[in-house]
């Protein structure tokens, strides 16, 4: 009888673990389709404008003479000016992908200027709809799409804007079970929630997955930002060898995450939502713009490195009634006993995240549904 228990204990998790990995296949399956829409999207726009060019005699050459066609010169001229960018920078934009997770304040004006800026993939998830409360902030969205996806809305106007990028839509909340499935195909993370639960949720997955993060928020007249996990370091890599346990070294080679920042999460009392505390949407429109110019400033780097950043790690914070409005804190480098980044303290893995068994909502105190772990 004990054997065959065992055998069914056996079995109940080879089901479990067999699960999960079919619903990963199964999210990159749906990612993977997503990307060949985009791309025939992409193609079929392309071939339009060449037709209209060629006046419709003849199609466009498949080879190009040029590293940007000629509508990109013309239209990134301006920043390619800039010694910071120039064309290597141009080209490694294009060849960048960067993941929106939020379509709110912040999302939508740093996904208008990383569109602008010719950044070539941007995926945006949001399971919210447009609400007139929403347009005196949310820049994509107009009048005319109250009630519709937030995602689609936003991929509408920067289509408009800019149809060169292609556009990935997600229109769902993030999950602990599906976010390192969505985030795995990006090479950076902009997280632009309003709630503690999804930042240490988009956190931990960055940090898991090796992905840089740039993380803002925005809430009355004040507002915030800093870059996490820059240089991006997985916790599995180990520090160099010629680090010691009394070197300080063996915390600065991956830059902090969320929670080397904040170890606890505020009392669920203190958090307040835009809803209820208030937004000045210019505040929010220069944090989400703040987030493009760091996304901007990390993917035109000449060199990634592993090693202790230049620039320490900060914390940018925003009063737009005091003076002076910007100020500055250095941040500590990663925690030692952190539970997402540390080598040997970390008890947070991508296992824990797909099995579905971390609960985000409850960790921050709260009693809400699955569905606030996305705020717009």
């Amino acid at each position: 009888m004990k054997n065959l228990l065992q055998s069914r204990e056996l079995l109940q998790q080879q089901i479990a673990t067999t699960e999960a990995q079919l619903s990963q296949l199964k999210a990159e399956l749906e990612l993977t389709e997503r990307q060949i829409a985009a791309e025939t999207t992409a193609t079929s726009e392309a071939t339009s404008r060449s037709e209209v060019v060629n006046g419709g005699t003849k199609p466009t050459e498949g080879i190009r003479r040029y590293p940007l066609e000629q509508d990109e010169y013309r239209r990134y001229g301006r920043q390619m000016i800039v010694e910071q960018i120039g064309l290597e920078g141009q080209l490694k934009l294009r060849g960048s992908s960067v993941l929106i997770v939020g379509a709110g304040g912040l999302g939508c004006p740093a996904a208008m200027y990383l569109a602008g800026a010719g950044v070539g993939t941007i995926g945006i998830i949001d399971g919210d709809t447009v609400e007139g409360s929403n347009l005196h902030r949310q820049v994509l969205h107009r009048t005319k799409n109250v009630g519709k996806f937030k995602v689609d809305s936003a991929i509408e106007y920067l289509k408009e804007l800019n149809p060169h990028p292609k556009y990935i839509p997600y229109h769902t909340h993030l999950t602990p079970a599906e976010a390192p499935s969505i985030f795995s195909p990006y090479g950076l993370i902009l997280d632009c929630t309003d709630n503690p639960a999804t930042r240490y949720l988009i956190s931990d997955t960055a940090v898991l997955l090796g992905k840089p993060l740039v993380s803002a928020s925005a809430l009355r007249t004040e507002g915030q930002l800093m870059v996490l996990n820059y240089p991006p370091q997985k916790p599995a890599e180990k520090p160099s060898a010629s680090s010691t346990n009394n070197s300080p070294s063996t915390t600065t080679i991956g830059g902090p995450c969320y929670r080397c920042v904040f170890p606890k999460p505020p009392p669920a009392a203190s958090v307040t939502s835009c809803a209820d505390g208030g937004i000045i949407g210019p505040v929010v429109g220069l944090m989400g713009v703040l987030q493009a110019l760091e996304t901007i400033r990390i993917l035109t780097q000449t060199t990634t490195t592993t090693a202790t950043p230049t620039t320490p790690p900060t914390l940018h914070l925003f009063s737009a009634f005091s003076n002076p409005p910007f100020r500055s804190i250095r941040l500590r480098p990663r925690r030692r006993n952190c539970a997402a980044c540390s080598p040997t303290a970390g008890t947070i893995t991508l296992d824990s995240l797909r099995s579905g068994l971390m609960d985000y909502v409850q960790f921050c105190g709260g009693v809400v549904g699955p569905q606030a772990l996305l705020g717009g």
